[in-house]
């Protein structure tokens, strides 16, 4: 079965605010089976326009991940990211 994968591509502007949604986000995220797999860290664009801090975490299945971010208690911490930073975030499949 194919993995699935929330993706963020994240421009903070309230880092205190941000801390408290990792604070949040991480033991849920792994509660419902994700594992972070690039959380921050170096990174440089090297084609076209994105954020500055970049998320993806993998989980068992595509079914798996969208549930996980579509769960009401990682929602009510999403509310905090989406008030400290700017985000695009999808929910892709793996191979």
């Amino acid at each position: 079965m194919a993995k699935g994968y929330i993706i963020g591509h994240i421009t903070v502007r309230d880092p205190e605010a941000y801390k408290d949604y990792v604070a949040l986000d991480t033991p849920i995220l792994e509660r419902l089976g994700g594992r972070f797999v690039v959380r921050g860290g170096q990174a440089e664009v090297v084609e076209g326009e994105t954020n500055e801090r970049h998320v993806v975490i993998e989980f068992p299945s595509y079914r798996a991940a969208l549930d996980a971010y579509n769960d009401p208690d990682y929602q009510a911490a999403a509310a905090i990211r989406r008030r400290a930073a700017e985000s695009v975030m999808l929910v892709v499949e793996g191979v």
